[in-house]
């Protein structure tokens, strides 16, 4: 049965072995084809969505790991249930792994936030880790949250793999994590829908392992939209 947990797990001891973590983006939406900005709005996965959650699941199901956590949202979660289908695992729900909340950018293309909100647009192109959009998260706020929720999985976890399955802004969290990269620097790595993504943790960093690993969508498709 799949677990719905809005706090995550508890550490189980101090973080003395390293664990690694293959982060997952979920599969395409019809917003992503569309470039809109989804945040924390429930889009479903696409018809070619479904299929690289297939496509994913099966090429995890060659993995040896302890635990699959995800995000609550829809897209995210049936990425997940295609991962558990294939390995036999459980779900463990996270909120802290959901997407970067935009607020009145959710559901608008990049034209439309800037036609609509010209201001609010504006300020937040200029990447201030502290600026909320209304109604939604700063860079700062979505970090911290983010980032305490994939070290909790981590540190229930010493000397094993886990795999996280959530959203692009939570896998930029840990690459900047990672890569020590400021949150109002831009980043240049792209981050691509059902792509795996493997991090370590170590007792004092992160280490980034692999990115945008999509060799099993070869016959599905690989999608390139945010």
């Amino acid at each position: 049965m799949a677990l719905n947990l809005s706090n995550g797990p508890e550490p189980r001891l101090s973080m003395q072995k390293n664990t690694e973590l293959i982060l997952v983006r979920h599969g395409e939406t019809a917003w992503n084809r569309e470039r809109r900005m989804q945040g924390q709005t429930d889009t479903p996965l696409s018809d070619i969505g479904l299929r690289q959650a297939q496509a994913v699941g099966q090429r995890l199901a060659r993995e040896t790991f302890a635990a699959i956590y995800s995000s609550d949202l829809k897209r995210a979660w049936d990425t997940a249930r295609a991962i558990a289908d294939a390995s036999g695992h459980d779900i463990v729900g996270d909120q802290r792994l959901r997407e970067r909340t935009f607020g009145i950018f959710e559901g608008l293309t990049y034209d439309e936030m800037t036609t609509r909100y010209p201001t609010e647009h504006a300020r937040f192109s200029r990447r201030d880790p502290e600026y909320a959009v209304p109604g939604g998260e700063s860079p700062r706020q979505f970090f911290e949250r983010s980032l305490a929720g994939l070290e909790a999985i981590a540190a229930a976890h010493p000397g094993e793999k886990a795999v996280v399955v959530t959203h692009g802004m939570v896998l930029d969290t840990l690459y900047r994590a990672a890569n020590k990269l400021p949150l109002q620097v831009k980043r240049e790595a792209p981050l691509l829908n059902a792509s795996l993504n493997t991090f370590r943790r170590e007792p004092e960093t992160w280490v980034q392992v692999s990115w945008a690993d999509v060799e099993h969508l070869a016959d599905v498709g690989v999608t390139r939209f945010w």
